[in-house]
């Protein structure tokens, strides 16, 4: 008896997945463990492994959408087993098989009766193909000798029936192919070709006051590639964040001396090496703490307060974004989270997050930094009511204590949901976030 495995539903967000990579062929045998493939959901890629033991006698195309929980994924049974009546439900090979459509007759079955059919035929032996044809063409298996193991009744026994008796419903003729392997799906290019066109234009100028014509030839060209799952997350989250709740944004600028300093000593005195993502993070779960209405979120109905803070990280990914989740950040030390938030960046870019990685954030992070981003306004994360935008660390002039000098400066701006958040208490946040970075010893107490 085969077995059908739909698409799982492998994150709380997820109405379809993709299969990135089969690492297994349609005629393979698998045993239970057995890796069979790798699914990109809308927030990472992860390992699938088959729960069965028999022969893997169907799969999903690689690289198309499924839908979850109603979509095939795979079909394992034994071998040389009639799939079809599962890909094809609606139709089942040979069941109106008659040499003229003419002699076909209809009788008319009672509620009733059919009812006692069905419930008569649940409890024989039989293959599901030969219940689902017998509940297509309303025929007693009773009527019907099996010829399977232990008498159980298999496709080929109703079609013998078929073949001696008049069918007793009028069904179209509907021819299904068996399944083999040049009829299995190919997976798509993702990258579709490269288009050119040659576009002739003309362009006037004036030289000495005379107007002049100056012609060229030129090659436009565009590429387009299909969008993954991922991305179509990410679509749909942020816009229905961007259209749904009112930003408003900001900014503050941050004197980086002393945390400068005070990174360099932590990482020349331990193993652990500290970045100012780092820094930050630690501060920010700080500053949560004095100021719980930031750290909340947007129910419709209620308002959410979070007494636990959960730091969402911004990860950038080929084709996308994740946010892995340093849950805890303020009960934890600022070598705590360097390697952790380590380790999450090293699983975002290798797409094997794990689900509950990736869920519970309270607050999020966005970092650009690193790519010379001076500032920037981010979009809430939902279910977040507040992210933080953190640009780069960059020497200006400013005045200290009377005298110009040059400071290590950074910018950061804060993005508020202002159904949660106001204007003064989004400012007192960033106040305190201030203090702590601007006096990093605070983070060690």
């Amino acid at each position: 008896m085969a077995e059908v495995i739909y698409m799982p539903a492998l994150s709380d967000t997820m109405k379809e997945g993709v299969v990135a990579v089969w690492h297994k062929k349609v005629g393979d045998k698998v045993v239970s463990g057995d890796l069979l493939a790798e699914i990109e959901s809308d927030k990472a890629t992860m390992e699938f492994e088959a729960t069965t033991k028999g022969v893997l006698l169907y799969h999903a195309e690689a690289g198309k959408a499924v839908p979850v929980n109603t979509g095939i994924l795979a079909i394992i049974g034994q071998e040389k087993e009639d799939i079809s009546a599962y890909l094809n439900p609606t139709s089942v090979t040979t069941i109106a098989q008659t040499t003229q459509e003419s002699d076909t007759t209809t009788t008319t079955i009672s509620p009733t009766e059919e009812q006692s059919i069905q419930n008569d035929n649940d409890r024989l032996k039989a293959s599901p193909l030969a219940k689902k044809m017998a509940e297509i063409g309303r025929i007693d298996l009773a009527n019907i000798s099996g010829s399977g193991d232990e008498g159980r009744i298999v496709k080929r026994d109703v079609e013998a029936y078929l073949q001696k008796n008049v069918p007793i419903v009028d069904t179209k003729i509907v021819e299904v192919k068996p399944i083999t392997q040049e009829h299995l799906p190919v997976p798509p290019p993702v990258e579709l070709p490269l288009i050119t066109a040659t576009v002739a234009a003309t362009t006037t100028t004036i030289v000495d006051n005379e107007r002049q014509a100056w012609s060229y030839v030129g090659n436009e060209q565009y590429q387009e590639s299909t969008i993954n799952s991922m991305r179509k997350t990410i679509a749909r989250r942020l816009t229905e964040s961007k259209n749904t709740a009112p930003h408003f944004y900001l900014t503050i600028s941050i004197n980086m001396e002393a945390a400068t300093a005070f990174r360099q000593e932590l990482n020349a005195m331990g193993d652990i090496k500290i970045s100012f993502n780092d820094i930050v993070i630690k501060a920010s779960a700080m500053a949560l703490r004095q100021h719980p209405a930031v750290n909340s979120s947007w129910l419709g109905d209620t308002i959410r307060q979070n007494h636990h803070i959960h730091i969402g990280m911004a990860v950038a990914v080929e084709n996308g974004l994740v946010v892995p989740v340093i849950k805890f950040a303020d009960n934890k030390s600022l070598g705590q989270i360097a390697t952790e938030a380590r380790e999450l960046g090293t699983k975002s870019r290798d797409r094997k997050l794990q689900t509950t990685e990736m869920q519970g954030n309270t607050f999020t992070i966005s970092n650009l930094g690193m790519f010379d981003i001076d500032e920037f306004t981010a979009i809430i994360n939902p279910p977040d009511a507040c992210i933080l935008a953190v640009g780069s660390i960059k020497a200006q002039a400013v005045v200290v204590n009377g005298e110009v000098k040059a400071q290590q400066m950074m910018k950061l701006t804060l993005s508020c949901d202002h159904r949660v958040v106001d204007g003064a208490t989004g400012a007192k946040f960033l106040q305190s976030l201030k203090k702590m970075l601007e006096n990093p010893m605070a983070l060690m107490i």
